[in-house]
């Protein structure tokens, strides 16, 4: 399908958050979204940045004023964010990467060698290395950083990821940054820990993969194997884990830690696939303290997706990807609910909820699957070969699955984003293609998808995010620059979206 590419002239949303009839707030009832999965808390007028939400999450209110003038109609649409939500954790509030809000700018440019900058609420400089995402809780951003005692920490860019570790492996500073959301400036940072690290890392990752989790008044950040942290809402330390050494590698090669925790109910879920012993483990919030821990021995090689809690259901689920089994848990025992066998030998992408079903996918050694799953599974729920659907499956397609991005169901589609720079569209309630398109030179897709205000957002190692039109047709609506490769999946929330380069945080108005 050839590509078209619209400027979108009349569609761009100033920084007074007014946008054209192209582009009007939708309401959360447009888009098939599960529900949150965890009793944080957001701003609420009137109250401060962390009172308890009194109202359900995605509640928000907008209001419009039509104005009729001589020259023509124009509509313009206010929006009132005091209902906005937090993005308290990777992939957003219910772990889909769908923000609810509208509206985002759709155009921007943040590399000052390519023109003006444009649409930059702030952009500052970030110490040391890091893909873990920006967290956005109430006035605040949280990141995680590693930052080497040398300075030199190198990152290979770009094609041909070969299966070699990074030559860091001098004295680190594994570091919490919180920052003001408005205006970016430094409110604390703290030192996790200080060490060489116990485990190598891939010349394409850096030794903080893992985004932060805020749930309440709790930060928690998990370092592999320099351990798991929880600190308050003003950095200071509540506790903390070690959990001994996780090497998650392959070849003998680690190629480092990368699984964010995932936190309900009180409880945090962390997955720590090392192939010598891997296992999953719950831990109290309020302490640090193991609640459960099961062996994930002839479950899974190695992994380094996050973890999902699934809680539309009576009893809360934890979906783990995995290779040669995906499985999933229940919460509060730990013991096995069902699992699928197959996919890709190197997991990476999130399970997450659309449609009430769970979406899954992984790629690499020839296998590319998307699995599309319902929650009351049981038992071994392999598909017989040949088989697409069944009593547990929904759909289920074993080509064209994405590597390293999580995907995006939004509407009636799921966007899948690869490393190779290939986008595809399937129907998500049926598994039907829809369209596959390159979005262009290197512009390979590592961070995860976000959809909003009916587009499609994809950062790319090639610097470049890519803004898709929502939708059964491929169309590009603007490629946007910022000035570095982006590694980092983006956060968005009460109206900015904040994208994290290879050395700087860009908050995007």
């Amino acid at each position: 399908m050839e590509e078209k590419d619209m400027m979108d002239k009349n569609c761009k949303i100033g920084r007074s958050r007014s946008a054209s009839p192209c582009s009007l707030p939708r309401t959360t009832s447009s888009y098939n979204l599960p529900r949150f999965l965890d009793g944080r808390k957001r701003a609420v007028k009137g109250s401060s940045p962390h009172s308890p939400a009194p109202r359900g999450l995605f509640e928000f209110k907008t209001s419009a004023m039509i104005l009729w003038m001589t020259a023509g109609l124009f509509l313009i649409t206010v929006t009132d964010f005091s209902g906005a939500v937090d993005w308290p954790n990777f992939r957003g509030p219910s772990g889909s990467g769908v923000a609810t809000e509208s509206p985002f700018r759709s155009h921007w440019n943040a590399d000052i060698h390519s023109g003006k900058t444009d649409g930059i609420l702030w952009n500052i400089k970030v110490p040391g290395l890091g893909h873990s995402s920006p967290i956005v809780s109430g006035n605040r951003i949280f990141i995680a950083t590693a930052v080497a005692s040398d300075g030199n920490a190198p990152l290979q860019v770009g094609g041909g990821g070969r299966p070699e570790a990074a030559n860091d492996n001098g004295e680190q500073r594994w570091m919490l940054l919180c920052y003001e959301s408005r205006t970016g400036k430094e409110l604390w940072r703290q030192t996790a820990h200080q060490g060489r690290p116990r485990a190598t890392r891939h010349a394409k990752a850096t030794h903080a993969n893992s985004s932060i989790v805020v749930s309440g008044r709790h930060v928690i950040a998990f370092f592999g194997s320099e351990g798991l942290y929880c600190y308050d809402l003003d950095g200071r330390l509540k506790w903390k884990r070690d959990l001994g050494i996780v090497n998650i590698s392959k070849y003998g090669i680690g190629w480092g830690y990368a699984s964010s925790p995932a936190v309900h109910q009180g409880r945090i879920v962390v997955v720590c696939d090392d192939p010598k012993k891997p296992f999953m483990a719950a831990l109290k919030l309020l302490d640090g303290s193991e609640i459960w821990r099961v062996s994930r021995e002839g479950i899974c090689v190695r992994n380094w997706s996050t973890p999902f809690v699934y809680s539309e259901a009576d009893k809360p689920q934890v979906v783990v990807n995995g290779w040669p089994w995906i499985v999933s848990y229940d919460l509060q025992s730990g013991k096995e609910k069902w699992r699928l066998r197959g996919g890709g030998d190197n997991p990476v992408p999130t399970p997450f909820a659309a449609n009430g079903w769970l979406y899954i996918t992984s790629s690499h050694g020839g296998q590319s699957p998307i699995h599309v799953v319902r929650p009351q599974a049981t038992g071994d729920i392999t598909p017989a070969a040949g088989m697409t659907s069944s009593k547990n499956i929904v759909w289920t397609r074993q080509k064209g699955g994405s590597y390293m991005s999580t995907p995006v169901v939004y509407g009636d589609y799921l966007y899948l984003g690869n490393s190779n720079g290939v986008i595809r569209c399937f129907h998500a309630k049926t598994g039907d293609p829809v369209y596959e398109n390159r979005l262009g030179t290197n512009a390979g897709i590592l961070s995860s998808l976000v959809a909003a205000d009916g587009k499609i957002f994809c950062a790319s190692e090639n610097g470049i995010v890519y803004v898709l039109a929502a939708g059964p047709k491929y169309v590009v609506l603007a490629r946007n620059k910022m000035g570095q490769a982006c590694f980092a999946s983006p956060a968005f929330s009460k109206g900015v979206m904040y994208f994290r380069t290879i050395e700087r945080l860009i908050a995007i108005e």
